[in-house]
């Protein structure tokens, strides 16, 4: 509960902060531009985080209109939240691994528990940064391309808005209640993760 608080407000922070740099501040005006996580919870969704284990924040939004460089900045929006997320879980396990320099962290079941549990929060946004890359709306990753088909075919997007969500949450659905492996998301969160435990020097 705590990573997912952590990781969905950073993640819709990094949305609006990118914005407003770039030049809109519609997310701004709004009161996103905030790490307070009151004003990133979508209550439904963290309702189904707890209930489900998957669910969302408030998505920042913003007026492509104000953007210099439309279809880069709109990607540049996008793919802040999910790299502020591998960022996050950067950090996690580098205090992981700072702590577990400490004696009292690498030798007593409470310490160790900590240091544990700091980096299960470290994998819970590397899920997040891994997940919200999916090309699929409304997810990030589809931003990559919907940002240049919005203006080629409107009417195929919003196609691909209207049923890529309900593809999306079949998938989820399928996964979790069938245990029937679509995504392969798990492979790909275990590399990131061996890769930091690498990096750290964990054993």
């Amino acid at each position: 509960m705590p990573a997912a608080i952590i990781g969905l407000t950073v993640h819709e922070f990094s949305h609006a902060y990118m914005a407003s740099r770039l030049g809109d501040h519609t997310a701004r005006d709004e009161g996103r531009l905030t790490l307070n996580p009151l004003k990133h919870i979508d209550w439904l969704g963290f309702f189904l985080i707890v209930v489900a284990g998957f669910g969302w924040a408030k998505p920042v939004t913003f007026n492509p209109e104000n953007l210099k460089h439309k279809h880069r900045d709109e990607i540049l929006i996008s793919i802040a939240g999910p790299l502020s997320n591998l960022v996050t879980a950067f950090l996690l396990f580098l205090i992981a691994r700072g702590l577990y320099f400490l004696a009292y962290f690498n030798s007593t079941n409470v310490g160790l528990g900590i240091v544990n549990l700091i980096v299960v929060w470290g994998v819970i946004n590397i899920s997040l940064f891994i997940f919200n890359l999916i090309p699929l709306p409304p997810l990030d990753g589809s931003h990559l391309y919907l940002t240049f088909l919005k203006e080629i075919n409107p009417r195929l997007m919003t196609n691909l808005y209207k049923y890529g969500t309900l593809a999306l949450l079949i998938i989820i659905l399928a996964e979790n209640y069938l245990h029937i492996n679509i995504l392969h998301l798990s492979g790909m969160i275990n590399s990131v993760t061996f890769f930091f435990m690498k990096l750290m020097a964990f054993h």
